[in-house]
C-alpha cells in the first residue's frame, strides 16, 4: 500500500498525494506556481487575495480525483483512469505566465497562443514531462487531458471533469477566490455536486435532486465576476501591469523563450525585469504606491448574446475608439483605455453560457428509469439569467478624467450607436 502524503488546506482540511504525486509536485514547472498569484491586481482591493496557482492546483486534482471516484461507483470509470484524471488536474495550469490572465493577452497577441497551449509545451517539452512518464502515463495525453482537449472515444467525459460547465477548475476557484477575498458569494456544496454528478451519452450530467447546489454554483460564479475578477480597481491594475508586460516585450523579448526557460518567469523575476525596462518602469512604478487609472465611463448592460462585447474585442476596433476619444478630449490615445469583459486578460466568464443551460439533467423515476432534461428547462433561476453581462469602461488618469469623461459620453452615449465603423 502506497504511503500517503497529507497536505493541510484551507478548504477541503486534507488532500491526500502518493509519492509519485509528491514527485510530480517537486518538479521546477509545479513549484513556480507558487509565485504565480490566482488573482494577479486583486491584492490592491482585497488585501488576503494573494493566493496562488499552486495551492489552487492542488484543489483541482483533489476535487478531480473525487468526480472520478464518483464516477467509478456508477461503473463509468475504471480505478486506473484516475491517477492521469489527478495528475492532469494537477498540472492544467502549468503553463500561465506571470500574472496569470493578464500574461495570456500578450500570449495571444504575439504568439496566438493561450496558457493551455503553453501547458502542452511544459508538460511535453521541459522536465516535467519525465516526471509524469516515471508513472506510467502519456505526457502527451496528459497534457491534452489537462487542457480538456483529449479527444478518446466514450471517454470524453475525462476532459470534462477539468474543463466544461461543472469542471473541477471553476469548483475550486470559486470556493478558493471567495474564501481568500473575504466574498460572501460561495457557500456551495461542492461534495453533493461531484457526488450526484453522473453520464449521459458519454457527457456529464447532473442528478435533478443537486438542483438547487447546481443553482448556487452558476449563480455564485456570476457574482464573482462581477465582484471580483472585473472589479473596476483590480482591473486598473491589470492595465498597469498588461502595458508594462508589453513595454518589456517590446525592449526585452520576453517571449522569445524556449519552454524550459519560460519556467523563470513568475510574478516575481517578471516584476524584476520591469524595473529594469525604461518603456515598463513607470508603470511598475505606479503599482508600488497604487496609483491606478481611474474610471471615467461606465455602461452596463444584460442583453442575450455578446456581439457588443465581442467587437470590442478586437485591438484594431478598440484602438480606433480609444484614438477617437482621446482626440475629442485632447489627450495622449495611451492614457484611454477600453476595457470589456471578453478581453483575454479578464479571467472566466461573466455569463450564464448555452453550455451551461444546455447541461443534462437526470431525473430519476420511482421505477429506475431516467429522463433527460436540460438545466434550462428545470431552473427559472438559470433561465432568466441566461445571457451576456455587456459592461464598457474607460479608464484614464485622474488629471484626465473630467475631459475623458466627457469625450467618452459624446462617442459612447448609447453603446449601440458608438461612432465607430466596424
Amino acid at each position: 500500500m502506497k504511503r500517503k502524503t497529507l497536505i493541510k488546506d484551507p478548504i477541503y482540511g486534507y488532500i491526500q498525494c502518493n509519492p509519485e504525486e509528491i514527485n510530480v509536485i517537486d518538479t521546477e514547472a509545479v513549484q513556480r506556481l507558487r509565485r504565480i498569484r490566482q488573482l494577479a491586481g486583486s491584492e490592491f482591493v482585497y488585501p488576503a487575495g494573494v493566493h496562488t496557482r499552486f495551492e489552487h492546483s492542488l484543489g483541482v486534482m483533489h476535487l478531480s480525483g473525487l468526480m472520478a471516484d464518483s464516477l467509478i461507483s456508477k461503473g463509468h470509470l475504471d480505478e486506473d483512469a484516475v491517477e492521469i484524471v489527478r495528475v492532469a488536474a494537477l498540472l492544467h495550469d502549468v503553463g500561465h505566465g506571470p500574472f496569470s490572465h493578464v500574461f495570456e493577452a500578450l500570449l495571444l497577441r504575439h504568439l496566438k497562443k493561450t496558457h493551455e497551449d503553453m501547458t502542452i509545451e511544459v508538460v511535453t517539452q521541459t522536465a516535467l514531462k519525465d516526471a509524469v512518464e516515471s508513472m506510467g502515463l502519456n505526457a502527451k495525453e496528459t497534457a491534452l487531458l489537462a487542457v480538456g482537449r483529449l479527444q478518446k472515444k466514450s471517454r470524453e467525459f475525462l476532459s470534462q471533469i477539468i474543463s466544461s460547465s461543472i469542471d473541477c477548475d471553476k469548483l475550486d476557484y470559486i470556493l478558493r477566490d471567495s474564501y481568500h477575498t473575504g466574498g460572501e458569494f460561495a457557500s456551495i456544496d461542492v461534495f453533493r455536486l461531484i457526488h450526484t454528478v453522473d453520464l449521459h451519452e458519454g457527457n456529464l450530467a447532473v442528478d435533478l435532486v443537486a438542483l438547487p447546489t447546481l443553482e448556487s454554483f452558476l449563480v455564485a460564479r456570476v457574482e464573482l465576476f462581477r465582484s471580483i475578477y472585473f472589479h473596476k480597481a483590480s482591473r486598473a491594475a491589470q492595465i498597469l501591469l498588461e502595458k508594462s508586460l508589453e513595454k518589456a516585450n517590446e525592449e526585452m523579448g520576453i517571449l522569445n523563450v524556449t519552454p524550459q526557460e519560460y519556467l523563470s518567469y513568475d510574478d516575481y523575476s517578471m516584476w524584476g525585469l520591469m524595473l529594469q525596462c525604461k518603456g515598463s518602469k513607470s508603470y511598475i512604478e505606479r503599482l508600488r504606491i497604487r496609483d491606478l487609472p481611474k474610471v471615467c465611463y461606465e455602461k452596463m448592460f444584460f442583453v442575450k448574446d455578446g456581439v457588443f462585447s465581442t467587437i470590442l474585442t478586437k485591438e484594431g476596433v478598440r484602438r480606433q475608439l480609444e484614438e477617437e476619444i482621446a482626440n475629442e478630449a485632447g489627450i495622449d490615445v495611451e492614457s484611454v483605455y477600453i476595457d470589456v469583459p471578453t478581453l483575454p486578460s479578464v479571467p472566466y466568464h461573466s455569463t450564464i453560457r448555452d453550455e451551461d443551460v444546455n447541461l443534462p439533467i437526470i431525473q430519476r423515476g420511482k421505477n429506475g428509469r431516467r429522463r433527460i432534461l436540460r438545466l434550462e428547462d428545470v431552473s427559472n433561476i438559470i433561465s432568466v439569467m441566461k445571457g451576456f453581462l455587456n459592461i464598457i469602461r474607460v479608464y484614464t488618469d485622474e488629471v484626465h478624467r473630467e475631459t475623458v469623461a466627457k469625450a467618452s459620453e459624446k462617442l459612447l452615449g448609447d453603446p449601440f450607436s458608438a461612432k465607430i465603423s466596424f
